[in-house]
């Protein structure tokens, strides 16, 4: 029971880190949200904004000119958030890999594998939370962003949603919290 339970903690842990990578990297964590006939899509991320020409399909990127030039809160909240996220998943998917019973690492030393399981568990945990408050953070300050336009009443043209870069932040940093939970509560 406990290695199919750590094998699923691992898988779970395995996939919401990717999921938190491909949101940290990717570009569409806002995207244009016009009701209006669109001749192009434009989303903007943590690194860049893209704009895809619907017509023809061509995509043009413009990188934000430097990691430490004034940027808004919320990508600067949101790029240190995830960074970290990711960081600590990939330290503790690494800790939770040497923890498995299925590895021959320490197969002598069951309770230190176990250790490591339970930290790998409490690492995930802190990354998770601190993914979920990222994407959140950034959710948040989009629709805040569009709400007070709307109750100003004033309207530029382009309004912006939530892209899927930023579910993909939210749904990878619950897989950790997931797993986590797995790894610190139910393992033993």
């Amino acid at each position: 029971m406990s290695a199919a339970l750590q094998m699923m903690a691992f898988g779970l842990a395995l996939l919401s880190t990717l999921f938190l990578l491909l949101a940290t990297c990717t570009d569409c964590w806002m995207v244009n949200a016009d009701d209006s006939l669109e001749v192009s899509h434009k989303c903007r991320g943590l690194w860049r904004e893209c704009v895809t020409n619907m017509q023809d399909g061509v995509r043009t990127c413009d990188q934000y000119d430097s990691i430490l030039a004034d940027h808004p809160v919320k990508i600067v909240v949101t790029r240190t958030l995830l960074i970290t996220a990711d960081l600590l998943a990939g330290l503790a998917l690494a800790t939770l890999l040497l923890g498995l019973d299925c590895i021959k690492f320490l197969k002598e030393e069951p309770r230190v594998k176990l250790k490591m399981c339970y930290g790998a568990g409490v690492i995930l945990g802190i990354g998770s939370i601190l993914g979920l408050v990222g994407s959140v953070w950034y959710a948040v300050d989009v629709y805040v962003e569009r709400a007070m336009l709307v109750s100003h009443n004033i309207f530029l043209g382009v309004h912006y949603d939530f892209g899927w870069s930023c579910w993909l932040g939210m749904a990878g940093s619950t897989g950790c919290f997931m797993a986590s939970i797995l790894l610190t509560c139910c393992l033993y």
